[in-house]
């Protein structure tokens, strides 16, 4: 037993010395209980972050979809769905109530809602950044053209959320319809990269069919892209889909990949997602222990909160409600972190010196 784990920490730290792993390494990594590689991922992270803490103010302004993933609530064949449309006013509204509460990032999250053409959504993205040019504008709209993604970069978002879902094209046909395509997914990331965004990419843990060879794809894929962010929660079913029966994903799997991105890619912007706090009561702190250095409180309007259901029993209220701002911080301090007043860019780790040295690293 002790040699085993001898043999995973030499593992975990050949991962945080940048040293190619083996997809059985990978394997052995992604099945271990030993919170070494906790340990290991918060010192990574307080190298390159200190111990701050990024909160971005979500605005969930549509949960109209043309697309049928078969594990979204949002799902254009849920008829059961309460659809809605938020105004621009409204969406202006909401960064009103985020500014003075220390939000600097203001993430625009929808369905795949037709409506909200180039020109609507460019002019809501130029009033926010005209009102407030100290923060931060994010998109996760989904797939879109180049020069829909170009013309919204140059109106003033700044980054762009967009999980691939999955790497692996045989389990990507497993959740999405044929209309869809993991090829257009990733190149949309190529694409929004291209750009010039801050990209995230990203993927749940433990959709049906899903194997941990599945999660090594997308451990790969996420290495080549290079992404700003990754999100990665686990799988929670919706009873309005498809997928209503099946298990969710597990949590230590989870965690485990959170502090492995964290190893492979230092300079990471990861959150610790709404869907960890759904199944976890201390989910969003044990995702910051294992290496996350993000939250995403809701700024949405409360009467819409109930309303975006990506899966059942979703946190929209308590601390994941932009009104427990300050029982968040507190929440974050207990653990020995602070959150912080900023944008919460990416570091570019190549231009930027690193402290602690490793030496000088104490993990939490």
């Amino acid at each position: 037993m002790r040699n085993e784990q001898e043999n995973t920490k030499a593992l975990i730290d050949k991962l945080e010395s940048l040293h190619t792993l083996s997809r059985a390494e990978f394997a052995e990594i992604l099945a271990c209980d030993d919170d070494y590689l906790f340990e290991r991922a918060r010192c990574a992270a307080h190298k390159v972050y200190g111990k701050s803490i990024f909160m971005r103010g979500l605005i969930e302004f549509t949960n109209y979809c043309k697309n049928n993933c078969y594990y979204c609530g949002l799902r254009a064949e849920n008829k059961k769905a309460r659809r809605y449309r938020l105004t621009k006013e409204q969406i202006l509204e909401c960064c009103k109530t985020g500014y003075p509460l220390g939000f600097r990032t203001f993430v625009l999250q929808g369905g795949e809602d037709v409506y909200y053409t180039d020109d609507i959504l460019a002019d809501i993205v130029s009033e926010i950044k005209a009102a407030y040019p100290d923060c931060a504008v994010t998109l996760s709209v989904g797939e879109r053209s180049y020069e829909s993604y170009e013309r919204l970069f140059r109106a003033g978002a700044d980054r762009y959320l967009l999980r691939h879902e999955t790497a692996n094209d045989a389990h990507y046909r497993t959740l999405h319809p044929d209309a869809m395509s993991s090829f257009n997914r990733k190149q949309c990331l190529r694409d929004l990269k291209k750009i010039g965004y801050q990209v995230g990419c990203g993927f749940m843990v433990g959709t049906p069919g899903q194997t941990p060879e599945h999660i090594i794809d997308d451990l790969f894929f996420i290495k080549e892209l290079q992404p700003h962010m990754a999100g990665i929660g686990p799988f929670i079913p919706h009873s309005d889909t498809p997928f209503r029966d099946k298990t969710a994903g597990d949590v230590r799997i989870t965690l485990n990949i959170l502090a492995i991105l964290r190893l492979m890619q230092p300079n990471l912007l990861i959150p610790a997602t709404t869907a960890l706090a759904t199944l976890d009561a201390q989910g969003r702190e044990q995702g910051i222990l294992a290496g996350a250095n993000v939250v995403m409180p809701n700024l949405s309007p409360v009467d819409v909160r109930t309303k975006y259901l990506l899966y059942d029993h979703k946190m929209c209220t308590g601390d994941e409600a932009a009104e427990y701002a300050a029982g968040m911080r507190n929440r974050i301090q207990r653990i020995g972190y602070e959150v912080a007043v900023s944008r919460g860019d990416c570091i570019d780790i190549s231009s930027h010196t690193i402290n602690p040295s490793p030496g000088q690293c104490h993990p939490a």
